[in-house]
């Protein structure tokens, strides 16, 4: 049971749902790292100890700490997960995560349900969002959980014991929560990136082309000719989505990718520099440095020294070759 200090005010219907869907990731996820589960959008995460800063790519998410507490970084910008938020993502965003409280008592745990934006623009004209959308708002963000959110993810949760109503029902109740979340406070962020003409939109396409060329030069106005924007507009509102501009969010993604490169692959430093498009050896080891904490050789001795938990963080970054 988690024994941290829960929510003054909590209803107890509410706080036995916690308890029982803890319980049950618990069960599932029995080692350290992402576990996978039966339906392919729902995952698991563990950790038996606080980590290092770990990269990831976070995609449209719903994503709900049951135990512990977890930091993640976008850009400068900090968020803290802890017991009785979930934290909704509706932009592809490099993040850096860091577990801050967990122990084999009482392991870090999380619940991810990745969120497919064609669905959302398909229950966009059918619901009455519960704030007016907004031209561009951060991509990224806490609510605090409550009955309409976590009912159908326990219920969708507690499927994994019965495969065949699995495949029948969890789609429903994908349908069910994407209607909540687009009804409730956190709605509007989650349409701004498939309104049609939007600057969400615009951003997130921009988004998709960086990840796919993230190791070509970047020039910002053809990248804004390509998504219909004016160089400044596109600067302006990429940043208020990301927390980042297009030319830092780039060099992270090159960053990151390097580090999986360094620790899964085994590349030396100047492969892995010249595979993620820098020119320079030593401009990429001094922003790596920048990036990381520590040299790339450095960096990949200390996190192989931690254990599976860094190298799986690693892997999770799903940037095309």
């Amino acid at each position: 049971m988690n024994t941290q200090l829960k929510p003054i005010g909590m209803p107890t219907r509410l706080e036995q749902d916690y308890e029982e869907l803890t319980a049950i990731v618990e069960r599932y996820a029995q080692a350290e790292g992402v576990t996978a589960t039966a339906w392919p959008a729902l995952s698991f995460f563990r950790a038996d100890a606080p980590s290092d800063r770990t990269c990831a790519m976070y995609e449209p998410c719903l994503g709900l700490l049951l135990q512990g507490n977890k930091d993640v970084l976008v850009g400068e910008e900090r968020f803290e997960q802890e017991y009785g938020h979930y934290l909704i993502n509706s932009i592809d965003v490099p993040v850096t995560a860091q577990v801050v409280r967990a122990s084999p008592q009482e392991p870090c745990l999380c619940i991810t349900l990745r969120l497919d934006p064609v669905r959302i623009g398909e229950w966009l004209s059918e619901v009455k969002l519960s704030k007016p959308p907004v031209a561009t708002a951060r991509g990224l963000a806490l609510s605090t959980v409550n009955s309409d959110v976590l009912d159908p993810l326990l219920r969708l949760v507690r499927l994994l014991d019965s495969p065949d109503d699995l495949l029948l029902l969890a789609p429903l109740i994908e349908r069910e929560l994407i209607y909540r979340l687009l009804t409730g406070e956190q709605g509007a962020r989650l349409a701004q990136i498939v309104t049609a003409g939007g600057q969400g939109q615009q951003i997130a396409r921009a988004i998709q082309w960086l990840r796919q060329h993230y190791n070509k030069p970047l020039r910002i106005a053809e990248l804004a000719s390509m998504v219909n924007m004016s160089p400044s507009s596109l600067h302006h509102h990429f940043r208020q989505i990301t927390a980042m501009s297009p030319l830092q969010y780039q060099k992270v993604l090159r960053l990151h990718e390097a580090r999986r490169l360094l620790l899964t692959e085994g590349c030396d430093v100047a492969t892995a520099a010249h595979r993620v498009g820098y020119e320079s050896p030593s401009q990429f080891s001094r922003e790596y440095s920048r990036q990381h904490g520590a040299p790339p050789l450095r960096d990949v001795i200390r996190l192989r020294s931690m254990g599976p938990l860094e190298t799986v963080a690693c892997v999770e970054l799903d940037v095309p070759a």
